[in-house]
């Protein structure tokens, strides 16, 4: 798939502005601050329903307008073209439209664009708490699996009700007896959760080894582990997720929280039988972050069919000239769109310049 043309309203500091794409490589290029960030955003948006950049959407409105709006032209299946509009509103919540047709939840959205974000701040992915981990399984997950997100909500409509009765001034004996009505659906709904999350981490991991290894020239091995309840069977996962969390009752009641669970798992990042997420540098830790974009892509296509839109958000300035190239390489069958200052690498590449919110 990819996208053929993006227009902005009001969004960000963009007034009224078209940008055409091409299906290959596309770099957005400009001085900081300018509002190459902000059009990756508003793909990414199209794609997820969230910013990758801010909780609040109002923040995306343009200051002193009420009303902001994105339009992706876009193709999937080589032939289908089709039209996504999202609309924000700071008086109203936002709306999304696919060919004229308003989406009723925002489950709808997800596979209608497929991309895989990437910036400096993904290196958080490595070396910050095991939640940017999560995240990133989560999202991941959600573009080729509209069950795993149904699934991914009900589990957390469930959490929430049961941490409400841990918090809740109740007498401890009766929230004991009364944590069985919870403990049932949690382990149903999170064991599909866990089973997704191993299936896609077996894939992952592999196509990651690869990428890594040649990343690197061959000097480190890189693998991936599911910190959690490991199985093959998504019964004996429900199995021992129920008595995981029976047996964390007392902990639970005494800290207000649930403990055990998929929202608590993390991933192990080895390379070289060492775990990264403490122990590596930083450029391994850049490298492993990159390696699991582009393997993600790589799993989003096998899944789904179609070839995801890699979005790079100021990220060749990070890396040396052997690894740009490299990833320039592994690319060139994806439509890419990349955000910097400065671009010699490509005379093939589509050339954007920006300037304050405005295409030159």
């Amino acid at each position: 798939m990819y996208i053929n043309s993006i227009e902005l309203n009001n969004f960000r500091n963009y007034d009224n502005e078209i940008v055409y794409l091409k299906p290959g490589l596309n770099v957005i290029m400009g001085d900081n601050a300018q509002g190459k960030t902000n059009l990756l955003e508003s793909i990414y948006l199209a794609s997820i329903g969230k910013s990758p950049r801010v909780s609040k959407e109002k923040d995306l409105i343009k200051w002193n307008s009420t009303f902001a709006k994105i339009t992706i032209e876009y193709v999937k299946n080589e032939i289908n073209h089709k039209k996504l509009e999202i609309f924000l509103s700071t008086t109203q919540n936002k709306s999304i439209k696919v060919n004229g047709y308003y989406l009723k939840k925002i489950s709808q959205l997800l596979g209608e664009i497929y991309t895989v974000y990437f910036s400096p701040d993904e290196l958080g992915l490595v070396k910050n708490g095991p939640n940017e981990r999560r995240r990133f399984l989560d999202i991941a997950i959600c573009q080729f699996d509209s069950n795993y997100f149904y699934n991914l909500n009900k589990y957390f409509e469930i959490l929430e009700q049961r941490n409400r009765l841990l918090k809740s001034s109740t007498n401890p004996k009766v929230i004991g007896d009364t944590l069985s009505i919870w403990n049932e659906q949690l382990a149903s709904y999170g064991a599909k959760i866990i089973y997704s999350r191993l299936q896609f981490i077996n894939i992952l991991s592999s196509i990651a080894s690869d990428i890594h290894l040649d990343l690197t020239d061959g000097k480190e091995t890189f693998r991936i582990e599911y910190v959690g309840i490991i199985d093959t069977d998504i019964k004996c996962i429900e199995s021992k997720l129920l008595q995981a969390i029976e047996d964390s009752k007392d902990k639970d009641i005494a800290l207000g929280y649930t403990c055990v669970g998929p929202q608590r798992d993390d991933i192990k990042l080895i390379v070289n039988d060492i775990d990264i997420r403490s122990f590596g540098s930083q450029g391994q830790q850049r490298t492993v972050a990159l390696t699991l974009k582009l393997a993600e892509m790589e799993v989003i296509r096998k899944e789904s069919g179609e070839s995801p839109i890699l979005l790079l958000d100021d990220v060749l300035s990070e890396l040396d000239d052997t690894r740009q190239n490299k990833l320039l390489e592994k690319i060139k069958n994806y439509q890419t769109i990349i955000t910097c200052t400065k671009f010699n690498n490509s005379t093939d590449a589509n050339i954007i310049l920006i300037e304050n919110g405005k295409k030159l």
